[in-house]
């Protein structure tokens, strides 16, 4: 099944190059006897680091890949020789990662655009060669540094998908019947809970060739910040989206009271999730004529709304008017 591609978490090991040790060398030449220490120092460990890459959409080359090992560096030499550098590791991943110390689940740092690197685990440093050790009192020092060992530990790297519209509703509100209409994604599509198991992204084709990127993400459930459900492993990718698209289902017992369900559930696990800009659609609305859409306008909640229908292909050029306003702020 494609989505089984779709891996937004995992646990890897790293292991950074030792560093070279300094050298103990004197210089001994033709009619130079006692030329005095001449040890290079030794090349630093190789760092692993993190980059960003916008062609990826996931961790699943990482899953099956748990170790990462960085190269150590050489010994330094005589002549002030300095030991070459251990090889340097790049791990590509997806814009929006997140790297955690895998023992205290500290955030080191965030991965969100393309091309930036970040040393996620730092290589040991080169020893200092017995030429930084002679001094006036002692002209043939016979001892260098050693160089510093490399550092291990397990990482944790989670990725918040990076879209500009993620969309927020119960299991079964019609949120990737409508990605799949609107996009070229081709998420699973079924009449019960959960049919979406992770999140489904798709490029929204607009206007005089613009467009946008709408996240699909799982169903909430109510007690979802508390890890129900699909629980946690959403909510994170709610975090990166620049508009919420509240979906309801037009034939919902209390829409209103599905909307503060919705909202409880952002506000529990983020509250800053509530600063970000909302709007609503009220989906499956084909079947609604002008006396209901009315009555059910009156219960909305004071938001941006509009009545959609993916299936009848109702509301949909006005929806994405809708969101391409509020992004540029027209």
């Amino acid at each position: 099944m494609a989505s089984d591609n779709f891996v937004d978490y995992v646990k890897i090991h790293c292991t950074s190059g030792n560093g070279g040790g300094g050298s103990t060398h004197f210089r001994r030449e033709k009619y130079i006897p006692k030329g005095g220490p001449d040890g290079g120092d030794g090349g630093r460990g190789g760092h692993i680091y993190l980059r960003g890459n916008k062609q990826l959409w996931t961790l699943l080359h990482l899953k099956f890949k748990k170790h990462i090992k960085a190269g150590h560096g050489a010994h330094g030499a005589g002549n002030l020789k300095s030991g070459s550098q251990g090889e340097d590791m790049y791990i590509d991943v997806p814009l929006g990662t997140l790297a955690k110390d895998g023992e205290t689940g500290e955030i080191l740092f965030e991965i969100t655009e393309e091309g930036e690197e970040r040393i996620i685990q730092r290589g040991g440093r080169g020893g200092m060669g017995n030429n930084h050790f002679k001094s006036p009192t002692n002209q043939t020092p016979r001892h260098a540094q050693p160089g510093e060992e490399g550092i291990e530990g397990w990482k944790i790297l989670e990725l918040k998908i990076l879209a500009d519209v993620g969309l927020v509703g119960f299991p079964n509100a019609g949120k990737s019947t409508l990605l799949s209409v609107l996009s070229s994604a081709k998420p699973e599509i079924g009449d019960y809970p959960f049919t979406t198991l992770r999140p489904n992204l798709g490029i929204v084709s607009y206007r005089d060739f613009r467009s946008f990127i709408m996240a699909d993400i799982p169903g909430i459930i109510e007690g979802a910040h508390a890890g129900k459900g699909l629980g946690l492993r959403f909510l994170r990718h709610i975090e990166r989206n620049s508009i919420l698209l509240f979906m309801i289902a037009a034939d919902s017992a209390d829409i209103q009271k599905e909307y503060n369900i919705l909202l409880n559930e952002l506000k529990q696990y983020n509250p800053e999730l509530l600063h970000k800009e909302r709007l609503l659609a009220i989906t499956k609305s084909d079947m609604l004529d002008d006396e209901l859409k009315a009555a059910i306008t009156k219960e909305l909640p004071t938001l941006p709304h509009l009545f959609i229908s993916s299936v009848a292909q109702q509301g949909l050029m006005e929806l994405k008017d809708l969101i391409w306003k509020h992004l540029n702020n027209d």
